[in-house]
């Protein structure tokens, strides 16, 4: 007959093993999530001026060079 024997862990050890699972598919998830939002709000002004235009490289793509007398509002 077989002999148990319990061996507690420690919680770290559990959260390490969760970490080690689920971290590079909820990072590959959360990369996704947050371009999917970013593409899909590039049309609000929020976005656009406050975090579009402050890239480096996409600032010149998404500045507006529409001249004051050609805007509606």
């Amino acid at each position: 007959m077989a002999r148990l024997s319990f061996q507690p862990t420690p919680p770290t050890g559990f959260a390490s093993t969760l970490l080690k699972r689920w971290g590079p598919t909820l990072g590959i998830w959360g990369v996704g999530a947050g371009t999917a939002a970013l593409f899909l709000l590039s049309v609000t002004p929020v976005v656009k001026k406050g975090l579009l235009v402050n890239v480096p490289m996409l600032g010149n793509y998404y500045e507006d060079k529409t001249p004051a007398s050609d805007k509606p509002f």
